[in-house]
């Protein structure tokens, strides 16, 4: 499969959003549209691509405002780990608390639950539950591409001190992801540079608790 990564970055929170591409027949999986659905959009109309699907790591505010724009427009279904119903059900009421006027709460289309593989007619990807940052936080993996949202940054990882965040769960859920991939697999996260699992694991000060790898 010929991929490309687009990263679009989104919103006063400066949210990458990702459009994973098939170049081969142009079909595009949409990665967290944040927000700034017109400048994603323009990027889709402009490179003729076909959006298949939404996937979402998690539903904090600054990850969903854009995809019932996509939803509508495109007629392409949402997918969220069921875990992530309740921080998706607090979405107006985070953005009251930041100072943001809402857009329309997006309607989740398929509940993710167990590891999985998703299929669809061009892409084949593989979700890993990674919870910590929020209940319901996933990892989305194609090729050697890790969407990771905010489960893990370059020189950091996510913050745990928001409603349903909690610090020793998201160590399992790194742990877990040290456990499963390859350390050249790139990874792209919500906030910030792409980076690899090597370099996290030899310069994030976060995941000294992983000596062992």
């Amino acid at each position: 499969m010929n991929l490309l990564i687009k990263k679009i970055i989104t919103g006063p929170f400066q949210e990458n959003c990702f459009i994973i591409i098939n170049k081969e027949v142009n079909s595009a999986i949409l990665i967290d549209p944040g927000d700034d659905e017109i400048i994603i959009d323009d990027f889709i109309k402009n490179n003729n691509l076909k959006p298949k699907a939404i996937i979402n790591t998690h539903s904090h505010l600054d990850h969903i405002g854009a995809i019932n724009f996509f939803q509508e427009k495109y007629k392409i279904d949402f997918y969220l780990h069921i875990n992530e119903e309740m921080i998706l059900d607090s979405y107006k009421k985070s953005c009251i608390l930041f100072g943001i006027e809402p857009k329309k709460k997006p309607v989740v289309d398929h509940w993710l639950d167990e590891e999985t593989i998703l299929n669809f007619k061009d892409f084949k990807l593989k979700t890993f539950n990674t919870p910590g940052h929020t209940p319901g936080g996933v990892c989305i993996l194609i090729d050697n591409f890790l969407f990771a949202g905010d489960t893990l940054f370059s020189g950091s990882v996510g913050r745990t001190d928001l409603p349903g965040g909690d610090w020793s769960t998201l160590e399992s859920s790194l742990k877990h992801l040290y456990d499963s991939l390859p350390l050249e697999t790139i990874v792209h996260s919500g906030h910030g540079p792409d980076t690899t699992l090597l370099a996290e694991l030899n310069g994030n000060p976060y995941l000294k608790f992983l000596s062992n790898y």
